[in-house]
């Protein structure tokens, strides 16, 4: 997956799958499910089920990118 840029991030729906929070991060597959798992992935996580899901507003704050463009 190719670097996401701010725009990119923008454009994100309200809420996005794990490997694209992972992405956007540069965080690896492996590496994102396991601090998923122990509860330490570095943006809120929503759980249904086996389905792991992130918030794209506390991505964007975590990543400092919220107020960028305006």
């Amino acid at each position: 997956m190719k670097p996401m840029t701010f725009r990119d991030l923008q454009d994100l729906p309200p809420t996005v799958d794990l490997m694209t929070a992972a992405c956007a991060l540069g965080i690896g597959r492996s590496k994102a499910y396991q601090l998923a798992r122990d509860g330490e992935f570095p943006v809120r996580i929503i759980r249904i089920g086996d389905l792991y899901r992130v918030c794209t507003a506390d991505l964007i704050k975590v990543l400092g990118a919220d107020g960028v463009g305006d």
